[in-house]
């Protein structure tokens, strides 16, 4: 095939061609899809019932935690499908659709995280001034813009990736269609037009890391001027995973889209994307549920009520 209207589908090859170890990925994949379609389901809820949790950390919350239910829905289902029918196969039209709503959802994810971020640095270093900072127009603002920013990212890397000749072989060495296997099907070597997204995309997503790491910069020198040993604790423990749960997500991306691929990746550079596409719709909310006393209390209240 030598033109990108003659390929009618792509072959996904997953991590393993041993029937067992693909049975045990899927089975794996599956728990972890359960779990966080229940966890963010539930915040979802909690968020939109009890009116004690109309705050904008929870505006921002509700928002993530729809997009995480989205953005891991993109790609797992699909893996367990063809996983337990034994159908490797994407069509054309799904893998054009499911790089866009990858990229769409990774980079609304970032900017939403930004958001947050900004929104506990206001929250912890001007308290008296929250709740004329943080109103609802800006928590819509925010929250629009970063949807806004993701879709255009993701129209981006869509058009440019897919308007590329495709060569003979259509086998995507990944459990999902991700860009750099893709650009690695391609008979032309002219990839100026993805290149240039791509530092589009990395100069936005560099400028949020920035963003997120000055935040918590002055979030943590305030925190240290806390006298009490076990505020400081407390203070630490909560912002601390959401930090580390952005610096995964943002080298894992790096690493899956900036290391030059090659022609049969390890089974290490397969799980690198499992890091940014699966792990963050999981871990978000635990951190942001579990160890949340008002989302427990929430949890509570509409146990009670259900009783």
């Amino acid at each position: 095939m030598t033109n990108a209207t003659l390929v009618t589908e792509f072959i996904l090859m997953g991590f393993s061609e041993v029937r067992e170890l693909q049975i045990l990925h899927a089975v794996l994949f599956l728990l972890i899809y359960l779990g966080a379609l229940l966890g963010n389901l539930l915040i979802i809820v909690l968020t939109t019932f009890d009116e004690k949790l109309h705050t904008p950390m929870y505006f921002f919350l509700k928002h993530l935690s729809f997009l995480d239910l989205c953005y891991i829905s993109v790609t797992v289902p699909k893996f367990i499908s063809n996983t337990l029918a034994k159908r490797n196969s994407i069509s054309f039209l799904g893998c054009i659709t499911q790089v866009f709503l990858v990229v769409f959802l990774a980079c609304t994810e970032l900017a939403l995280l930004t958001g947050m971020s900004y929104d506990r640095y206001v929250a912890i270093c001007h308290p008296l001034h929250y709740a004329v900072i943080m109103r609802r127009r800006t928590c819509v603002k925010l929250s629009a813009s970063s949807w806004l920013s993701g879709g255009l990212s993701g129209l981006l890397h869509t058009a440019t990736s897919f308007s590329l000749p495709f060569c003979e072989s259509t086998r995507i060495h990944q459990f999902f269609c991700e860009i750099p296997q893709i650009l690695r099907l391609s008979c032309s070597d002219n990839y100026s037009a993805e290149v240039g997204a791509l530092a589009i995309t990395s100069s936005l997503s560099f400028g949020c890391f920035l963003s997120i790491a000055i935040s918590y910069i002055h979030i943590f020198s305030t925190i240290l001027k806390i006298p009490s040993v076990v505020g400081q604790y407390k203070a630490f423990s909560t912002c601390m995973p959401h930090l580390i749960v952005v610096t995964i997500f943002l080298h894992s991306a790096a690493a899956a889209y900036l290391k030059p691929t090659s022609a049969c990746p390890s089974f290490v550079d397969r799980l690198v994307s499992v890091f940014y596409t699966v792990l963050p719709p999981t871990l978000n909310p635990i951190i942001y549920s579990l160890r949340n006393k008002d989302m427990k209390a929430a949890l509570r209240k509409l146990v009670r009520r259900s009783h």
